[in-house]
């Protein structure tokens, strides 16, 4: 990092924002719809559909980073930036496995549907359809923002 770079609060609200906008473009624009509908699938279609999705994904996020470091000279610190990217996705990973499974309640849902409906967030799931989607949302935008923490920090 050189003396001339913008501190830890200006990295990280640059970070957080090419992190977030690439979240939008890569979870909605750059997502195929075929992955979009298998990635909560059960066994391997839905591993396979959900791996792929976050590839894409991650790698949508890593040129907006890479981008924003670039043309605004962070001078983000390339160890980093490459375990906030990777904080990103297996966080997106974990909670994409749970796509149209937010309402199930039961024993065999995945493990961030059964915590969700623990922490009494069950009866919200089961009667509003867009709940899922909102929970899901949330969830990313969360680890997102400890990922902009991470990719900001000093080497």
């Amino acid at each position: 990092m050189n003396t001339n770079s913008p501190g830890a609060a200006a990295r990280f609200a640059a970070a957080y924002a090419a992190l977030t906008a690439a979240h939008e473009v890569g979870d909605y624009l750059v997502q195929r719809t075929t992955d979009a509908r298998a990635k909560g699938k059960p066994g391997p279609e839905g591993a396979a559909a959900c791996r792929r999705h976050v590839t894409s994904y991650t790698a949508t996020q890593a040129v907006a980073l890479y981008a924003a470091d670039r043309y605004l000279g962070l001078g983000l610190d390339w160890r980093r930036a490459a375990a906030s990217l990777a904080l990103s996705a297996v966080t997106h990973y974990a909670a994409d496995r749970c796509a149209e499974h937010w309402a199930d309640d039961s024993d065999d849902a995945p493990v961030l549907v059964r915590a969700a409906h623990a922490l009494g967030k069950g009866g919200w799931l089961m009667n509003d359809r867009r709940a899922g989607a909102l929970l899901d949302q949330a969830w990313h935008k969360g680890w997102i923002g400890l990922a902009a923490a991470v990719a900001a920090g000093r080497a």
